[in-house]
């Protein structure tokens, strides 16, 4: 039988402000990167790092929670100007957390 996966709990946040930051402009270059720099990409950067600042000095510390609040209010962002959604943003904040914690994410490892 299979095992569940572990959750994933980020470090209680000390400073949630440079947090959203650290995220806004990494997930900012991802999405650029991704297909084309587009304006459009900074907005959803930017609210993105705002959820994700909220959650974080709410106390929230569990990544899939996290990946869960990204994804409802970002239902909320007009995407039609865009390439994503917001599932494709939320997963890729949580690749970016893992990636800045070390851990891998590939395989199910």
């Amino acid at each position: 039988m299979t095992e569940p996966i572990p959750p994933i709990t980020l470090p209680p946040a000390q400073n949630p402000q440079q947090e959203g930051e650290w995220l806004r402009d990494a997930l900012a270059r991802w999405l650029d990167q991704e297909f084309i720099p587009e304006s459009v990409n900074q907005q959803i950067a930017h609210r993105a790092s705002q959820i994700f600042v909220r959650q974080r000095m709410e106390g929230e510390n569990d990544l899939g929670s996290l990946v869960v609040a990204i994804v409802f209010e970002m239902q909320t962002f007009d995407f039609r100007e865009s390439f994503y959604s917001e599932f494709a943003v939320a997963n890729a904040v949580s690749d970016l957390l893992l990636d800045s914690l070390g851990i891998d994410r590939c395989c199910g490892q």
